[in-house]
C-alpha cells in the first residue's frame, strides 16, 4: 500500500481529503476524472516534487472523502474545488484536471480568477461531444453493468478481474490502493453516482457553458482509441481540438497513450505543467 500523509479538509459542509507533496515556491493542483480518486495521479508527481508543491484530493463521495448524503452536481464539485484551494493553497496554482474533471475544473475557472495560472486538461471530453447527445442511453447501459460489477466487488479476485486494465498501468502500491479504495461496492457506487452527475449537468453546460478560461491552457488528447471505439474517439479529439481553438491561450495536442495519459506517459504531462508554471516568469 502506498503511505502518504494526507488531511481532511472542510468545504461546503462537506469533507475532502486532500494530500501534499513536493516543495518550492509553485503549485499544483489536481482533479482527477470520473469514477478516480486522487490514487490516479500517482505517476505524476514523483517527477515534479522538486520543483513545485502537489496537491492531490478525493471528491467528495470518494475513497477516503467518505460518502455523501446527497446526490452532488458539477457546480456542487466545482465549489468544494475552489473552496479546497482557498484552504490549502495560498496563491497562484496550475489545475491539472482528467476526464470527467475537466468539467468540475472549467466550472470552477470561473470562481478562480488570477488565480488559477494556467489549465491542463488531459484527454477532457467536452460538454459539445456528440458523444453526449445519447448519453442518458448510454448512462442506463452501464449503470446496469456498474450494478453487477458493485454486487460482485466485494469478492477481491472478481475486482482483481475488472480491475485488470488499470492493474497493467500503475504500480503495485498504487493498484492495492485503488483496489481498496475504488473497486469496492461503495467505490462502484460512487462512480455510478458519477455517471448520473454527467447525465444532469450536459444539458445544463450546454445551455449555459463555462466562461473561458483566461490563462494559458494545454488540452492534451489520448490518439490511441479502444478498439471499436476509433470513430468516437477521432469525434472527440475534433471538440477537444475545436476547445483549445477557442481560448485565448489554447493549444492542443495530441498525444500517443490511452484515456489515461497520466499513467501511460506520466513525463509528458510532467513537462507540460512545467511548461504552464515558467509561462509568466
Amino acid at each position: 500500500m502506498r503511505e502518504i500523509p494526507g488531511r481532511t479538509v472542510p468545504v461546503n459542509g462537506r469533507h475532502v481529503y486532500v494530500e501534499e507533496s513536493g516543495q518550492g515556491q509553485d503549485w499544483v493542483v489536481f482533479e482527477a476524472g470520473g469514477g478516480c480518486g486522487r490514487t490516479c495521479w500517482d505517476p505524476v508527481p514523483p517527477l515534479l516534487t522538486d520543483q513545485a508543491r502537489l496537491v492531490a484530493y478525493d471528491r467528495a463521495g470518494r475513497a477516503l472523502s467518505g460518502r455523501t448524503t446527497r446526490q452532488l452536481s458539477i457546480d456542487d464539485l466545482a465549489a468544494d474545488l475552489v473552496e479546497m484551494t482557498q484552504a490549502v493553497v495560498p496563491g497562484e496554482f496550475v489545475l491539472v484536471a482528467h476526464s470527467m474533471g475537466g468539467l468540475v475544473a472549467r466550472r470552477a475557472a470561473e470562481h478562480l480568477g488570477s488565480r488559477l495560472r494556467g489549465l491542463l486538461l488531459v484527454d477532457p471530453t467536452p460538454e459539445t461531444s456528440p458523444v453526449y447527445d445519447t448519453w442518458d442511453q448510454t448512462t442506463k447501459k452501464i449503470d446496469r453493468m456498474l450494478a453487477v460489477t458493485q454486487a460482485l466487488s466485494r469478492f477481491r479476485p472478481l475486482a482483481r478481474l475488472f480491475s485488470g486494465n488499470v492493474r497493467r498501468l500503475f504500480s503495485a502500491g498504487t493498484y492495492q490502493t485503488m483496489l481498496t479504495e475504488d473497486f469496492t461496492p461503495a467505490g462502484v457506487s460512487q462512480t455510478r453516482r458519477e455517471m448520473h452527475m454527467v447525465a444532469a449537468a450536459i444539458p445544463q453546460l450546454r445551455a449555459r457553458p463555462p466562461q473561458l478560461p483566461k490563462c494559458p491552457t494545454i488540452v492534451l488528447s489520448a490518439a490511441r482509441a479502444a478498439k471499436g471505439r476509433e470513430r468516437q474517439n477521432a469525434a472527440i479529439r475534433e471538440h477537444q481540438r475545436r476547445y483549445a481553438q477557442s481560448l485565448p491561450d489554447g493549444c492542443h495536442e495530441e498525444v500517443a497513450s490511452g484515456h489515461l495519459i497520466q499513467a501511460e506517459q506520466p513525463h509528458l504531462v510532467a513537462d507540460r505543467i512545467c511548461q504552464l508554471l515558467s509561462r509568466d516568469r
